[in-house]
């Protein structure tokens, strides 16, 4: 990241941009950064202006206790007015969520695009959510990084012996570092549930993708996203996982925000 810009409430945020025409930004998702997101910039940005940030808490950005979700949606302000005052967004999983927020919010957005937004489609889903929300604000409460890494794989659907492999690899640091950010991933969520009231509010376009290797449950989610904004859009990608390939989701989203 070779920028930096202070967001409403004095945070300073790494961004980076590349390429010319109409501003996109980038949003990652949880125990991510904005490098994570950074291989989908190089195909976009020889159409668009890309813009790629860390979020706050994670990075090189900074970051201002207490947290709430609208300091994170004026962090894409600051960012949107850096780059000229308009921008699309696309989000992917948990950032999503955040550039949804965004766009409800009145910014300055023409689309919006989101890949795979976990929202929970079952009851048993929702319980899950709300248990792990429990077990993660104590574990990070008492300085429990590891387990609150721990506790996000298993809501991923990692099992047991992946998660241990996990803890003994190079990247487990890294992985803790980033652990505190997870409880602002978690409230930019909510409950888990689809926001339908603050969907509707939206009245730009939003194009909701999934994965058709996703679980079913992910593809239900991404659908109700499109259905529950005015102008919504769902569309499946042969052979992608909750991890798309660049090379298969920038064309989709190039020819989205080209509109």
């Amino acid at each position: 990241m070779d920028q930096n810009i202070s967001s409403r409430d004095g945070t300073s945020l790494a961004y980076e941009s590349a390429g010319r025409g109409s501003t996109i930004v980038l949003v990652s998702g949880a125990m991510s950064t904005g490098a994570t997101v950074a291989p989908l910039a190089a195909p976009l940005s020889e159409r668009f202006r890309v813009v790629v940030y860390d979020r706050r808490g994670r990075g090189a950005s900074g970051d201002t206790p207490p947290y709430a979700v609208e300091r994170e949606v004026e962090d894409l302000a600051a960012l949107i007015e850096a780059a000229g005052g308009e921008a699309g967004l696309y989000g992917v999983s948990s950032g999503g969520a955040l550039a949804l927020r965004a766009a409800a919010s009145g910014l300055p957005v023409r689309q919006v695009a989101v890949y795979e937004t976990p929202y929970a489609m079952s009851e048993e889903h929702l319980a899950e959510r709300a248990r792990y929300t429990e077990r993660l604000t104590a574990a990070l409460e008492e300085g429990r990084r590891g387990d609150a890494v721990e506790l996000f794989l298993q809501l991923t659907g990692l099992d047991d012996a992946v998660i241990d492999s996990a803890r003994q690899s190079p990247m487990w640091a890294g992985m803790e570092a980033l652990a505190p950010s997870l409880a602002y991933d978690d409230a930019v969520m909510g409950d888990g549930s689809v926001p339908r009231e603050t969907l509707a509010s939206i009245g730009v376009p939003v194009l909701s993708i999934a994965g058709d290797a996703s679980p079913a449950w992910m593809r239900r989610a991404a659908k109700a996203i499109a259905e529950s904004v005015p102008r919504g859009a769902y569309r499946t990608l042969g052979g992608q996982t909750h991890m798309a390939e660049p090379d298969v989701l920038a064309p989709v989203l190039a020819e989205f925000f080209a509109r």
